[in-house]
């Protein structure tokens, strides 16, 4: 399966609060229904990225990893839902369609995937593809996406 992300961005997130910001940055800039996948290795910054996308998106609650409850939706927002999944603690790509996977992809909104590589046979492509890295103090992150306007003018 070829992913077609076409535009290509790379950076350094210096700390967590740079984390959370770039995350705001990417929620503002998503305009209609997207999904984005999360990679990166255990603590490498997807949930604290996630975090920031929510608020971003203008929730003003807690963000908890779903990493026990595998989706987190959050669907009082004002544009459109997100929901963010954690694919970390699935046994197999195939029980996408017991946790109702084709339902959140039904429906207009945004899908916040980390650890998508347990699944890719049974995700949809991305719209932006972000690999977090552990770097010295902070993380290294590329983002590949198919429309460049996204990307374009992003800040790291």
């Amino acid at each position: 399966m070829s992913l077609q992300l076409t535009a290509k961005h790379t950076g350094f997130l210096a700390d967590e609060a740079a984390t959370l910001a770039f995350g705001e940055q990417v929620a503002k800039r998503i305009t209609g229904p997207s999904v984005i996948y999360l990679s990166g290795e255990l603590g490498a910054g997807k949930t604290t990225f996630s975090r920031g996308f929510l608020r971003g998106r203008g929730h003003s609650g807690s963000v908890k990893s779903p990493t026990y409850t595998i989706v987190e939706p959050y669907e009082a927002l004002p544009d459109m839902p997100v929901f963010h999944l954690d694919l970390y603690r699935l046994g197999s790509a195939g029980e996408l369609a017991y946790l109702g996977l084709e339902d959140y992809l039904a429906r207009e909104a945004v899908l916040l995937i980390e650890w998508p590589e347990r699944a890719l046979s049974h995700l949809p492509l991305p719209t932006l593809q972000i690999t977090l890295t552990p770097e010295r103090e902070g993380r290294g992150i590329n983002v590949q996406g198919r429309d460049a306007a996204v990307l374009n003018g992003l800040v790291f």
